[in-house]
């Protein structure tokens, strides 16, 4: 038998879910996401003690960053690599060890007033650690060139390290490993996003004959773009009182703006599941130029700022990815169905109330609840609407 059978000889002995780092890292982010949101109402209410070296803020703030987000990375580098290198896919044995080690880790953070921040840091940094060593393994051994995303997760996992830090009481910035954490997701969701989004747009618009001007490629814009987008981020995570930060960030925005403009949105209406990724990538150039408002414009809240870019542009841009991922790569059509285009507008609602709520003339408290409970709904929903497909195998046979 040749290489190629003996391949996928061996890939049907591995459980369905186990044959792609999607299905372990896109189910678990999604469940984890709603025990986090769950947790902290309760413990914003005084409902719950989280027995944690973090207080509640600080835990949830780091459990969605580095937890769910953190899963959502690994699930998608760990589907793409396969497809910019050619090569087998992460999968059985080695993919359990990985999301074992993820899991532990969330568990580990969670107790560690009893089993101790030490062991619970190890675990935490060690996943990210071992997620880019695997990554650099198989972009190398290909002699691919995303090795920048690569580098992205690295760096990552020295926020992580710095984040458990400070909540130690050890003298770093305050804020420091979190806001660059932020930054470096923000700076993914710019440089992926910008990837998919025109070219799954011109495919669709190719396919349903409409006529008109397709988005572009990437161009220099969008490397200047990309470029200001770095600057500003990278400027508000070391520098977070300098207002040079904040005219970075309003001109990243106002750059942003206009790339989204161009990638003709308005045109997909008629497909939910391309017009999410417009609409979910739309609160990126609004975070930014809020976040940049607010060092000159003392009535804009930093928090509708960083809820736009967190609750809006990284949670509405992972399920938009996730849900078509999952779709895609379980040899499903791309369309979105009823259970989909409610899971999208959960999501863009629960992050609009919560992007909203300093601004409504409503109690804070409650509406910051009802703001989490729509936008746990959406991770809920596609627990339920996604969980059997990502648990069993593909309807067509293929491994």
């Amino acid at each position: 038998m040749n290489a190629h059978g003996q391949t996928h000889q061996d890939s049907r002995r591995i459980p369905p879910f186990l044959r792609g780092g999607f299905r372990p890292f896109f189910l678990g982010g999604a469940v984890w996401a709603m025990v986090v949101v769950a947790l902290w109402i309760l413990a914003m209410a005084g409902k719950l003690a989280l027995p944690t070296h973090f207080d509640p803020l600080a835990w949830h703030r780091h459990e969605m960053l580095f937890g769910y987000l953190g899963a959502i990375i690994a699930g998608f580098l760990l589907t793409a690599i396969p497809n910019w290198t050619g090569r087998p896919p992460v999968a059985g044995s080695r993919l359990a060890c990985l999301a074992a080690l993820w899991l532990l880790a969330r568990v580990a953070i969670l107790f560690s007033t009893i089993t101790g921040a030490v062991l619970a840091i190890a675990l935490d940094v060690g996943f990210l650690v071992l997620l880019a060593v695997m990554a650099a393994h198989e972009v190398l051994a290909a002699k691919n060139r995303n090795l920048l995303v690569v580098f992205a997760v690295s760096l990552f996992a020295v926020a992580n390290a710095l984040d458990h830090v400070e909540a130690l009481g050890v003298g770093v910035p305050a804020g420091l490993g979190w806001r660059l954490g932020f930054a470096i997701v923000l700076l993914l969701v710019s440089l992926i996003g910008g990837r998919i989004i025109p070219a799954f747009t011109r495919n669709w618009l190719t396919k349903a004959g409409e006529g008109g001007r397709l988005p572009p490629q990437m161009n220099r814009f969008d490397i200047a773009a990309l470029a200001v987008t770095v600057a500003s981020l990278l400027a508000w995570a070391a520098l977070p009182d300098a207002r040079v930060s904040g005219a970075l960030l309003i001109a990243a925005g106002l750059l942003q703006t206009a790339r989204l403009a161009r990638w003709s949105g308005l045109r997909t209406w008629r497909e939910p599941i391309v017009l999410i990724l417009h609409i979910s990538y739309a609160w990126l150039p609004l975070g930014l130029l809020l976040l940049g408002g607010s060092y000159f414009i003392w009535c804009i809240p930093v928090s509708a700022a960083m809820h736009a870019l967190s609750a809006g542009a990284m949670a509405s841009m992972t399920l938009a990815v996730m849900t078509r991922a999952s779709l895609g790569h379980t040899g499903r059509e791309l369309r979105a169905d009823g259970w989909t285009q409610a899971i999208y507008a959960l999501v863009t609602a629960g992050a609009a109330l919560r992007f909203a709520a300093p601004m409504l003339p409503f109690d804070y408290g409650s509406t910051i609840a009802a703001a989490g409970t729509l936008w746990g709904a959406s991770f809920l929903l596609f627990v339920l609407a996604y969980g059997p497909k990502l648990l069993g195998p593909r309807p067509d046979g293929k491994p």
